[in-house]
């Protein structure tokens, strides 16, 4: 009798321990994509059947948004629980160094304005070092901008120190098995895992396989558009294989699946750039996404029109793996619904493409914005936008940003701007 209670006892506490295993968590961020690109969000022609199901599963917020509509900045929010004031992160690249225009990443005094930039990385408490400490391993795949992924405080990755990505710009295009040897890996270890898939998709060269772009031809006129739309599929196809492969490995119960796009993107007809009022704007063009989470039988699948943030991301998943956020991050826990329904305002910031000084972020700051209830208001920064004017939306029914109401509503205009000078003022 003795021997039989004391297998109870240990199959219980074996269990206690299961059931206490934090939870491994990845993060899925497609790279310049449009808020409504997505078959789950209305498209007529775009499929992405593999986000459509974890769409399905997911709680998912219809109405998200990143703190700032370009690639740099917007993933190191994520990376970091912080806004791009306050991680020093504010733009793509180190100032031009004088008297060149564009991007010139051999040049001497480019390379040394780049590892400044870079420290500001060091000096953070970003996920992949606050989860080490409750035994996490961690591993960067894809768009990564801060030199080396140790920088971030990963244990594993793909770059290794050029410019957004060098060998991690390989993932999702070329190869899925980096991320599928990380996973087994940590699995043989016993061992919690942090993965970040940011694969440069959909973002340009569109370059999908033909069969994709097959599909979208006749869709449309512009041929663009047409590529742009097949590279969309495409990285959906991706996220679908890293899916399936953590079903077939049994990790769905415990892995929490985050989704987001780094900014977006609207297709010029007649190029491979993008077209005004998108990535890098002050417009929800640039800066919407749906966000999901995923955390099979922790979370009921929803959809919700609850305006949240990238920046809620770090509390959330550090809130779920039993650590503290730090006191900086004033971000919300996705998983508190009191929290949640607490918050009034949402905020962010445009910065210039380079930075302008890399120790002051107001010096490189374009617009800042704000949305509580039914509006938007974007302020400009005269510094590096002297001739712009304040802009006010009814963003729950002008989605396109199209009727400046800032003229009508001086009242709105005035509450809303004491409001995000509360939140910063530079």
């Amino acid at each position: 009798m003795k021997n039989i209670l004391l297998v109870l006892i240990f199959c219980f506490s074996s269990l206690q321990m299961v059931q206490a295993a934090p939870p491994n968590i990845v993060f899925l961020i497609s790279d310049d994509q449009a808020w409504g690109d997505y078959s789950f969000m209305g498209h007529p022609h775009i499929q992405t059947p593999c986000l459509d199901k974890l769409a399905a599963q997911s709680l998912v917020f219809t109405r998200g948004y990143v703190p700032s509509s370009l690639c740099c900045p917007s993933l190191a929010t994520m990376i970091s629980g912080l806004y791009p004031h306050q991680n020093f992160i504010t733009s793509n690249d180190p100032p031009a160094p004088e008297g060149q225009k564009g991007i010139k990443p051999n040049d001497p005094a480019f390379k040394s304005g780049r590892e400044v930039f870079n420290q500001h990385m060091d000096q953070l408490a970003t996920l992949p070092r606050l989860l080490a400490t409750k035994g996490y391993v961690s591993m960067q795949t894809g768009k990564w901008w801060q030199g080396s992924y140790e920088r971030g405080g990963f244990t594993h990755g793909m770059t290794k120190g050029l410019r957004h990505g060098d060998e991690g710009l390989k993932i999702g295009r070329e190869t899925m098995q980096p991320c599928y040897d990380f996973i087994n890996d940590a699995v043989a270890q016993a061992k919690p895992f942090f993965l970040w898939y940011a694969p440069m998709l959909p973002h340009d060269p569109h370059n999908a396989p033909e069969r994709l772009l097959a599909k979208y031809r006749d869709k449309t006129p512009s041929l663009e558009v047409a590529k742009y739309w097949a590279c969309v599929e495409w990285f959906d196809e991706t996220c679908g294989q890293l899916l399936d492969f953590l079903h077939h490995k049994g990790l769905d119960e415990n892995t929490l699946i985050f989704f987001t796009t780094d900014n977006g993107w609207i297709q010029s007809p007649d190029s491979p750039k993008y077209a005004p009022r998108s990535k890098q704007s002050q417009y929800d063009g640039g800066l919407r996404s749906p966000m999901m989470l995923r955390w099979t039988g922790k979370v009921a699948p929803k959809k919700s029109d609850t305006v949240v943030s990238t920046i809620d991301w770090a509390p959330t998943l550090l809130r779920a793996a039993g650590i503290e956020p730090t006191k900086d991050m004033l971000g919300v826990n996705w998983l508190d619904d009191a929290a949640l329904s607490a918050r009034k305002t949402m905020h962010g910031e445009i910065f210039t493409h380079n930075a302008v000084d890399l120790t002051t972020p107001a010096s490189s700051l374009c617009w800042r914005w704000i949305i509580e209830g039914e509006y938007k208001l974007i302020v400009p920064h005269s510094v590096n936008e002297p001739d712009a004017k304040t802009e006010l939306y009814r963003i729950t029914t002008d989605v396109n940003e199209e009727k400046n109401l800032a003229g009508e509503q001086a009242e709105v205009v005035k509450a809303l701007t004491a409001k995000l000078d509360a939140w910063w003022k530079p």
